[in-house]
């Protein structure tokens, strides 16, 4: 490939590394917070080229990534899936019977990257040294030639019974969501993007690794969120736009807000944006978004320069619907979301959950939301999350938003509690905005929040009891855990009567 390709130009991956490699080779595009270490666009071609060579040609090898370095992650990830292979990202604290039964479920020649021999043995897996970034400028000269179509990253996510579903996403549809995010975020090569969540997850994968691709940017990449020191960090990096979840942004919100001059955005995504996390930043544009991993990440989120309070924002580079229990599309109303594009997977692996597909390509979310008129898609919570009070339906967010507008309060997780007579009822956790707190704090915080539904919320609506907490379970991107916290009541029910 010749010159430098363009966000939503059709491209390969392989097609992407080259080109940056041959446009922009000794622009730096990966650089790690926490040192000195940072890899350049021709660099990465030629390590992924070289990794790609040791995975060998016998036929399609699905490739184990598990190492904590973050770019040596990037490079095997990377370089598995643009050699046409399919690239499985594990959480580097996975052991080897999780990864062992993971290798079971996908069925192919399996290998294990990770420098811990005994761990690929007990997972029974073939070993493959993780990439190393001394490579021989020789191995440019044959990149083109190791890269192939064909290759996928698969990721698995689990589903209200706990089975994973393997969710396979072919290299084409992640570098289009990829060129899709950089356009909508107005990246160019200047930028110079923060990235601390798990490239395991899709959301690091697709918004941080291939959007820097398709922009030809630099991605600053951090092993996690670290509270002490995150201003700094981002003026000394010269950071101008931040990727993170709004459990991160609570954090920051605790404290005076000291962003460098050239930040121009902060991206948040997986999880809805509280009122006052969001004030806390007021004179930084943000981008809040909706994704899912079925849809390669991303899913709509709100323009920059046209941000709307309460929305995720706009389709991007997707098609979204809203379906009545009737299955007729409806807007201004609330509904399950069906989405359908050129990033989001045809079916899940081995033909699971295969009803969540209908015959026109469009896929079930199990989100609820609203759309408007001008485009704009408002979130209301999962289907499963929804509390069903003796027949009236209690929608967690709306209860959340009531109670999130306490200053004194960072988080607010709303789940469904048993009861005899009206077979569910809300109950919600509370997370204090400071960490010092003392009981005589939660008591006066518990009253307020009481008083303040009781004001705000019809009857059937207000949480049966306020409970302050330290957190709530979560995934390893900080995703809250509703499936965990509703078994835990259920299991528990006593504790937050």
């Amino acid at each position: 490939m010749n010159g430098e390709p363009t966000p939503g130009e059709p491209a390969t991956l392989g097609e992407l590394l080259v080109g940056r490699a041959e446009s922009a080779g000794d622009r730096i595009y990966l650089e790690d917070a926490r040192s000195d270490d940072a890899l350049t666009f021709d660099q990465v071609a030629r390590a992924a080229a070289a990794f790609a060579a040791t995975i060998g040609s016998d036929g399609r090898v699905t490739v184990f990534v598990h190492d904590d370095d973050p770019l040596t992650f990037a490079v095997a990830h990377l370089g598995a899936i643009a050699a046409g292979h399919r690239s499985v990202p594990l959480d580097p604290a996975l052991g080897a019977d999780d990864i062992e039964r993971l290798a079971r479920l996908a069925g192919e020649p399996a290998a294990l990257v990770t420098r811990d021999s005994a761990l690929a043995e007990r997972a029974g897996l073939r070993r493959i040294a993780p990439p190393t970034r001394a490579v021989d400028a020789a191995v440019g000269r044959d990149a083109a030639s190791l890269f192939r179509t064909g290759g996928s990253a698969m990721l698995f996510t689990s589903g209200s019974t706990g089975t994973p579903k393997g969710v396979e996403l072919g290299a084409e549809q992640l570098v289009f969501v990829g060129g899709a995010v950089a356009e909508h975020l107005g990246l160019t090569s200047v930028d110079r993007g923060y990235n601390s969540l798990p490239l395991f997850h899709i959301n690091a994968e697709v918004v941080g690794l291939l959007s820097t691709l398709a922009s030809g940017s630099t991605l600053v990449l951090d092993r996690r969120f670290h509270r002490t020191g995150f201003w700094p960090l981002m003026a000394q990096r010269g950071i101008t736009w931040i990727n993170a979840v709004p459990a991160i942004l609570a954090v920051l919100a605790t404290e005076p807000i000291a962003a460098p001059e050239g930040l121009r955005l902060i991206r948040t995504a997986s999880a809805p944006l509280p009122g006052p996390v969001a004030d806390a930043f007021a004179g930084i544009p943000l981008v809040v978004s909706y994704g899912m991993t079925e849809a390669s990440s991303q899913i709509t989120a709100t323009p920059v320069d046209a941000p709307r309070a309460g929305t995720v924002g706009v389709p991007v580079g997707t098609q979204v619907q809203v379906r009545t229990a009737q299955g007729q599309a409806a807007t201004d109303e609330v509904g399950e979301l069906w989405i359908r594009g050129q990033g989001v997977v045809r079916s899940y692996f081995a033909g699971a959950a295969a009803d969540r597909f209908d015959d026109d390509g469009w896929l079930r979310t199990g989100d609820l939301g609203a759309l408007d008129a001008d485009g704009y898609v408002t979130l209301a919570g999962r289907v499963d999350d929804v509390i069903n009070r003796g027949g009236e339906k209690v929608y967690p967010l709306e209860v959340e938003e009531v109670l999130l507008s306490d200053p004194a309060v960072r988080e607010v997780v709303v789940v469904g509690a048993p009861d005899d007579v009206l077979g569910s009822v809300p109950v919600a956790f509370v997370i204090p905005a400071h960490a010092a707190h003392t009981a005589g704090d939660d008591v006066a915080l518990v009253e307020r929040l009481t008083a303040l539904a009781e004001e705000r919320l019809p009857r059937f609506k207000r949480p049966r009891t306020v409970t302050v907490v330290d957190d709530v379970p979560r995934a390893a991107t900080g995703k809250v855990q509703r499936v965990r916290l509703r078994a835990a009541v259920a299991e528990h029910p006593a504790e937050v009567e």
